[in-house]
């Protein structure tokens, strides 16, 4: 699969999540703020998802949706959201190929081991579909400022 870059046209999702589906096709006319990330109640993982939730309210009054995405099942996801208090929609690539089609499962190294993997990535998808910005080998602190800061800006 060719890798996707800024101004390709991203690829649809229709995920199921703990509280139904989420898909790129019903957010048409909003900004899409797509996050994937390895696992859920994982330290990084859990950093993230909470300082997405806590900035949801400025994210979507700049017009854009917040939608995070791993292989874990909807009811790990559902236990996940109760836990940390969540807000955002968490989608489950448990059966769905939308990771890999992102390029965002790539092969990874620790401590000498290969192994395939979630790259801890976000994609900024306009209201037209278009990727207008991608973040690889996202470090977590500061990130969601950094992604808000982008989305207004957009």
């Amino acid at each position: 699969m060719a890798e996707l870059n800024i101004g390709d046209r991203a690829p649809d999702f229709d995920l199921p999540t703990d509280t139904g589906r989420v898909s790129l096709a019903a957010l048409k006319g909003r900004k899409v703020v797509l996050f994937f990330y390895p696992k859920d109640d994982t330290p990084g993982c859990t950093t993230e998802a909470i300082a997405f939730s806590q900035a949801k309210a400025e994210f979507e009054a700049a017009g854009a949706t917040l939608v995070g995405v791993s292989k874990d099942t909807v009811k790990k996801h559902g236990r996940f959201r109760e836990k940390h208090g969540l807000t955002v929609e968490l989608g489950s690539a448990a059966e769905d190929d939308v990771i890999e089609r992102y390029g965002a499962w790539v092969q990874k190294k620790l401590y000498g081991r290969e192994y395939m993997g979630i790259d801890r990535s976000t994609w900024l998808i306009d209201g037209d579909g278009a990727i207008r910005h991608i973040w690889r080998k996202v470090k977590v602190a500061g990130h969601a400022q950094d992604v808000l800061d982008t989305v207004k800006r957009l």
